[in-house]
């Protein structure tokens, strides 16, 4: 961000400094998409139990509604619905990560300064989410008395999200060739597999662009993962590791990241600050309301429920370490949320960037 920063005071000066070579953003970017579609296990959806379908289905229809919500708004400013898509459940919902995913598929169907819009509808999530989650959680908890001041601690350890739910698929027993490091060949096969499932994918897209539907090159790989995921839940034939697929993807999300962000152009958000402005806070009253009503109660009204709509906020405005610190922040005072801690990683993770492509690709289609 700080060298789009440079480059935008250079502009200004009539300056051009750099020429970036992006030739490795896509397939970074599909590599990381790859590591998500193989999180999309039904023998894990299983295993949360009743709380993670509904929590998964709540938060997939509410995508929905930001998505419509936000082309909504950009239409009463007469602007291209995609518009308020873009600023809706793909930078929201999916991050900047999939916000800069999805912007070349935006800026083609005429959406100028996508890249831009996406990453600062992102960035205001990411920072109203973490202001607005713990003050959501403490309202609920308070006005039904749901405190356990029983296990309240100074302190509350929570680790990552990636780590409650890895532990929910437990490492393969995997015996490396002779002479070969047990890590360096899981390591390495998880790559082999990750390259399959994208050179498969590649394939898969193209399939679906011969029928004409605009699809982002990386949603064949993810759709190619997350039958390679079920097929070894199911046969345990290859023994996918999802703590390597996952370092992998992180891996490649973080190189991602820092070329799509350092070529930004953010000169091209002139004239839609207004716009943007409202469409995200419109956003943000919108996840706090349905947090007290349907969410606290569909998931039993009780603490957990308190916790995980904090969760909700979380990583439907911004990431899901958003959702993990908002919820933190909650433990600490008021005692452990262990339901609330297996539930809302699991969704937030791993099953709702998934349903989450589908739906932008859907009104792609639609509006684009």
């Amino acid at each position: 961000m700080l060298i789009a920063l440079v480059i935008l005071a250079a502009r200004t000066q009539g300056l051009t400094l750099f020429q970036f070579d992006t030739t490795m953003r896509e397939p970074l970017l599909t590599a990381f998409f790859t590591t998500i579609g193989f999180g999309a296990s039904f023998s894990l959806l299983k295993r949360g139990g009743p709380q993670v379908l509904i929590f998964f289905g709540a938060a997939t229809v509410f995508a929905v509604l930001q998505t419509l919500l936000g082309a909504g708004i950009a239409s009463l400013f007469r602007l291209n619905p995609l518009f308020g898509v873009l600023s809706g459940s793909v930078a929201l919902t999916g991050g900047p990560a999939t916000g800069l995913a999805f912007a070349p598929l935006f800026e083609k169907a005429g959406i100028t300064g996508a890249t831009s819009i996406a990453v600062a509808a992102a960035m205001f999530g990411i920072v109203t989410s973490g202001l607005v989650g713990g003050p959501v959680g403490t309202v609920l908890i308070e006005r039904h008395k749901l405190r356990r001041g029983k296990e309240r601690r100074e302190h509350l350890e929570v680790p990552l999200a990636e780590d409650i739910v890895e532990e929910k698929l437990p490492e393969p027993s995997v015996e490396a060739p002779a002479g070969e490091g047990r890590e360096a060949f899981i390591l390495l096969k998880s790559l082999v597999v990750i390259l399959v499932a994208m050179w498969a994918g590649s394939w898969v897209s193209q399939g679906f662009a011969s029928l004409g539907f605009t699809l982002p090159a990386y949603l064949g790989a993810m759709l190619v993962a997350a039958l390679i995921r079920n097929f070894d839940d199911w046969t345990k034939l290859i023994g996918l590791s999802q703590r390597s697929l996952d370092d992998i993807g992180h891996v490649a999300l973080s190189l991602f990241l820092v070329v799509a962000l350092m070529t930004l152009k953010l000169w091209e958000l002139a004239g839609l600050f207004l716009p943007l402005l409202v469409i995200l806070a419109a956003q943000l009253v919108f996840v706090s309301a349905v947090c007290f009503w349907p969410i606290f109660q569909l998931m039993g009204r009780d603490y957990d429920s308190a916790v995980m709509s904090t969760g909700f906020i979380g990583f439907m405005m911004g990431t899901m370490a958003n959702a993990m610190a908002c919820m933190n922040v909650l433990v600490e005072r008021f005692g452990r949320a262990r339901r609330a801690f297996l539930v809302v990683p699991m969704v937030g993770a791993f099953f709702i960037d998934f349903t989450n492509a589908v739906i932008i690709t859907l009104f792609l289609n639609i509006f684009g």
